[in-house]
């Protein structure tokens, strides 16, 4: 027997307002019956566990254990970038190599950082490099062999 994930929760101070990003990022409405000032949210990605916000009353004060890595689907990492900032996400960290490999951090209105990395018609359009670990900072990782994130040590 093994464990699937039912939901990934994040806490935060407004649940609505962040609910709000990441309905945004993952192209998925929040429920019906999420109001503002409501002690929790959650979202139902398409394909995905449920993403649950629950209300906390301090804020963010260390850099995350645990983090998002994204994929767009149908558009570039830097078209998602752009797109992702427009939304209020802030520019943290670029960990894009000079053969394109790597990927970019960001964080969400409340400072959770997560990584954009490049999308899988970029990798298939690339050549396959050899397998190494990531830049120490901000964020460690292992690569595939198409250079993208997929561990942390």
């Amino acid at each position: 027997m093994s464990s699937t994930i039912h939901n990934i929760s994040f806490d935060c101070r407004d649940t609505y307002a962040l609910a709000g990003f990441w309905s945004q990022v993952f192209d998925c409405p929040r429920q019906p019956d999420d109001f503002p000032g409501d002690p929790e949210a959650m979202l139902l990605p398409p394909g995905g566990p449920e993403v649950l916000f629950i209300a906390v009353p301090e804020g963010k004060a260390v850099k995350n254990r645990l983090h998002l890595d994204l994929e767009p689907a149908d558009r570039s990492r830097a078209d998602e970038v752009e797109r992702l900032l427009g939304i209020g996400a802030v520019h943290v960290a670029d960990q894009i190599r000079p053969d394109g490999s790597g990927w970019v951090v960001l964080a969400d209105p409340e400072g959770n950082e997560f990584c954009v990395l490049r999308s899988a018609a970029e990798r298939a359009a690339s050549p396959a490099g050899v397998a190494a670990t990531g830049d120490a900072a901000p964020v460690q990782a292992l690569e595939t062999a198409a250079g993208d994130p997929v561990a942390s040590p």
